[in-house]
């Protein structure tokens, strides 16, 4: 059961944060740090829209305006240059930042201040400031989710573990970890959506590392197991839902269907394993997650054992050839 959660960031936490890294000075549009959100990572040039274009004008992107945008406002004439301006922020503008340190028009500081828009100032050069920017809000904007489950690292891969409560997720973890893997997460486990793309997991920053088990109760992974049985964060390569067993029900035996599990708008691969007693489900985790490396290698067992099957099948059925006869 997983909450998508919409990302979102105060441009007060983008100055703050990155205002030594990115190099930048507020000028104008103090009380919107407070009251404007950026929500999408991209970022817009506004050439066009300072030209009078405003069609497709992405104003919830962070603006940035270079030496180019502000040449071509300082050879407008006054009267054009106001109407522009009073267009451009009639809009509701994230920000704005102005690269390689260049002051900006005594209008557009007005403008920023009477519409209390953020406008920042960056000694970074354009394509600096526009790459970093880029990477930092596609980091913190990701798409993220909250799932209840497990996560454990198994030989290199990220397996999710998913299941009602009691099932037996965290103590399957527990075994795995006694076998030399390594907990992420256990009872919630953040997910976000990376560029690549991937689903990267992690653990709750409060109860990181820790761990419930029945009769037993809150235990410190890491203190007992020692810092090399746990991991900040892993891309989820594999994800198994442990379920009760059913009688009667139909479960995979060959493993022909490669099922997938759609999590923030990513495939994964999926599988169902159920539990009866006399089952070792770390044991069949584990294996998991090992045919799971396998496949990504190129190799599927399942198939590669199939057309054995059919090939022997063919071969079997095949009609005799008949011998010559001598003359």
């Amino acid at each position: 059961m997983s909450q998508n959660l919409a990302p979102s960031l105060k441009v007060g936490e983008l100055y703050q944060s990155r205002k030594e890294a990115f190099k930048l000075t507020l000028l104008a549009g103090e009380q919107g740090l407070k009251e404007r959100s950026i929500t999408v990572p991209d970022i817009y040039r506004p050439g066009l829209a300072l030209a009078g274009y405003f069609n497709f004008f992405a104003f919830e992107r962070v603006q940035i305006m270079g030496r180019t945008e502000l040449s071509y406002l300082d050879s407008l004439p006054a009267a054009r240059r106001t109407a522009v301006l009073k267009r451009f922020f009639s809009y509701p503008v994230t920000c704005i930042i102005i690269t390689q340190g260049i002051q900006p028009p005594r209008q557009l500081l007005d403008w920023a201040r009477r519409r209390a828009v953020p406008l920042l100032l960056s000694s970074l050069a354009t394509t600096r400031l526009v790459s970093d920017l880029s990477l930092y809000l596609e980091e913190r904007l990701a798409p993220r989710s909250a799932s209840h489950g497990t996560l454990v690292e198994i030989y290199g891969l990220g397996v999710l573990l998913m299941g009602k409560s009691g099932i037996g997720k965290s103590e399957c973890a527990l075994e795995l970890i006694k076998r030399g893997h390594r907990l992420v997460a256990d009872d919630l486990v953040h997910l976000k959506r990376t560029a690549e793309p991937s689903i990267v997991g992690w653990g709750d920053e409060l109860i990181r590392h820790h761990m419930e088990v029945r009769g037993l109760g809150i235990i410190d992974i890491k203190e007992l197991f020692g810092v090399g049985a746990v991991r900040q964060d892993v891309p989820v390569d594999l994800v198994i839902a442990i379920e009760e067993w059913v009688e009667g029900k139909e479960y995979d035996r060959m493993g022909l269907d490669d099922r997938t599990i759609t999590l923030l708008g990513q495939p994964l691969p999926h599988l169902v394993i159920p539990v009866r007693p006399g089952r070792t489900l770390a044991v069949i985790v584990e294996v998991a997650a090992m045919n799971q490396r396998l496949k990504k290698a190129g190799h599927n067992t399942a198939h590669a054992f199939n057309d054995r099957v059919m090939d022997y099948l063919q071969r079997d059925n095949a009609p005799a050839k008949r011998p010559k006869r001598a003359r």
